[in-house]
C-alpha cells in the first residue's frame, strides 16, 4: 500500500470519531440555543439533532481537508460544516442572545475537548495500552481545541464575530456586522498567512490545555 494512502487511513481512523463528534455537537449547540432564546429555525428545519449527516458539508467537510491534505502533505487542514440556520430577529433579545447563540458552538468544543482529556486519563490510569484509542482521546482534543479556539476569531461569520457584534457598541458593532459577507475569504486569506495559526491559533489552544490541565489535577492526584 502506498505509505501516503496508508497514513491518510490511518488519519482517517483516529480523526474521524472525534470530528464529528466535534462539528455535531457545536452546530446542535447553536440550535439548541437559538431555541432556547426564541428562535425555532433551526428546530422548524430539523436541524437540532445528534445526527452527523444533518451538519456535513460535501464541500467544506469533506472535500476541502482531504483537498488539502494531500496539496500540503498533511501539514495544512481546513473545513467547514453546515451552519445551522438562525434567525436573529426572532431572539427574545436580539442583540444579547446573538451573544449566548453565538457562544454556545465553541463552549460545547471546549467541554468536549475535556471530555476527550478525561477519558485520556482514565485511560492511562486503568493500564489501557491500545494506542489506537489513547491516540483517538488525544486527537479529540486537539480537535476540539482547534475548533474552540478558531470559531472565536473576532470576525464574522465566525463565531468569535458574532459574539463581538453583540458585546461592541451600536457603532463599531454595524461596522464589524458589513464584514460579514468577505468575513470568509478574509478568515481564509489570513489563515493561509498563518496569521491565525500563529497569533490566535497556538496563544489560545495553549490556555485551552492548560485550564484542563488543571481541571482534570485534582482527578490526576487521586489516579
Amino acid at each position: 500500500m502506498n505509505f501516503d494512502a496508508a497514513q491518510l487511513i490511518q488519519a482517517v481512523a483516529i480523526y474521524a470519531l472525534p470530528v464529528l463528534f466535534a462539528i455535531t455537537v457545536h452546530e446542535a449547540a447553536h440550535g439548541y440555543a437559538a431555541r432556547y432564546f426564541g428562535d425555532n429555525t433551526a428546530y422548524l428545519l430539523g436541524r437540532i439533532t445528534l445526527n452527523p449527516f444533518k451538519h456535513i458539508d460535501p464541500i467544506g467537510t469533506i472535500a476541502m481537508p482531504l483537498l488539502l491534505y494531500f496539496a500540503t502533505s498533511g501539514s495544512f487542514l481546513f473545513g467547514y460544516a453546515k451552519p445551522v440556520p438562525v434567525n436573529f430577529h426572532q431572539l427574545r433579545s436580539p442583540k444579547r442572545d446573538m451573544v449566548w447563540v453565538a457562544l454556545a458552538g465553541p463552549a460545547s468544543n471546549f467541554v468536549q475537548a475535556f471530555a476527550w482529556a478525561l477519558a485520556w486519563v482514565l485511560m492511562v490510569a486503568f493500564g489501557v495500552e491500545e494506542r489506537f484509542w489513547l491516540a483517538m482521546a488525544q486527537a479529540g482534543v486537539m480537535v476540539n481545541l482547534v475548533m474552540w479556539a478558531f470559531n472565536l476569531f473576532p470576525l464574522p461569520p465566525l463565531d468569535g464575530g458574532r459574539i463581538a457584534v453583540g458585546l461592541l457598541p451600536y457603532k463599531p458593532a454595524s461596522l464589524l456586522a458589513r464584514v460579514e459577507p468577505y468575513g470568509f475569504f478574509i478568515v481564509l486569506a489570513l489563515v493561509l498567512a498563518g496569521v491565525v495559526s500563529n497569533y490566535w491559533l497556538r496563544p489560545l489552544m495553549g490556555v485551552g490545555r492548560e485550564a484542563i490541565f488543571w481541571l482534570l489535577a485534582p482527578l490526576r492526584a487521586v489516579l
